[in-house]
């Protein structure tokens, strides 16, 4: 019989997907259309987003960060692992506010490293477990399906898929504070105005965002694997 006999063909579980599928898209429309407003200022500097960057990291102390191109829309990262600090094209040649403030923002995770911050330690640590529990996860969850609802088979695969529901919530203070070190830094340094930290405020906060709404729309999808799976009765 289908999980607490919802029928074979009507799943009210679903509402949270399409909570978190919506969730997620008002995050990703609310950067995608901040960024692109603040793409169009100019800061007063007239650094690029990878001139920012190497005077943020050479004014830190961190002088074996390099800082390279990486193709893609909004791909910025910071690899701890190589120690390279990679803007998007729409970051890495432009003077403006947006892309000076997530060139900082990368920055920030750069100093974090440097210092040891641990949530971002922790982050790394969990990466091959949380790529090992995403994989097969599912494949736990269905073969406990098959089997009868083996209830041992689909509590390892909702453990396994709560990996990363973890990481994203480990991932939210590591993005915040990130954020925070890049004000703080374009504001102390003088690499832009007052005027111009708030509008960075507004970019890397809508940036946040999409990281809240990434956690959350984990958390609805285990809490539904939850309602389905969990803790069911094996008769």
């Amino acid at each position: 019989m289908y999980p607490y006999g919802y029928g074979y063909y009507f799943d009210p579980t679903y509402i949270l997907i399409i909570i978190g599928v919506i969730i997620t898209m008002i995050a990703s429309s609310k950067m995608n259309s901040t960024f692109r407003r603040y793409s169009r200022v100019r800061c007063h500097c007239g650094l690029t987003g990878s001139q920012a960057a190497e005077r943020i990291l050479n004014q830190a102390g961190i002088y074996d960060v390099s800082v390279e191109r990486v193709s893609g829309n909004l791909t910025d990262h910071y690899d701890p692992k190589n120690k390279v600090l990679r803007l998007s094209d729409a970051t890495y040649g432009s003077d403006s506010i947006a892309a000076i403030g997530v060139a900082a923002h990368e920055c920030g995770h750069a100093v974090q490293h440097q210092q040891g911050y641990a949530p971002l330690k922790i982050r790394g640590a969990m990466v091959p477990a949380v790529n090992l529990g995403s994989n097969l996860s599912w494949l736990f969850i269905l073969g406990g399906v098959i089997l009868g609802m083996n209830q041992t088979l689909l509590n390892i695969g909702i453990l396994l898929f709560s990996l990363a529901v973890i990481f994203q919530l480990v991932t939210l203070p590591v993005e915040f504070n990130a954020s925070s070190r890049a004000l703080r830094i374009l504001g102390s340094t003088g690499i832009m105005y007052e005027d111009e930290v708030g509008q960075t405020r507004k970019v890397l906060s809508a940036a946040a965002l999409t990281y809240v709404a990434g956690a959350a729309s984990a958390l609805l999808s285990l809490l539904r694997l939850i309602i389905l799976f969990g803790g069911r009765d094996n008769d």
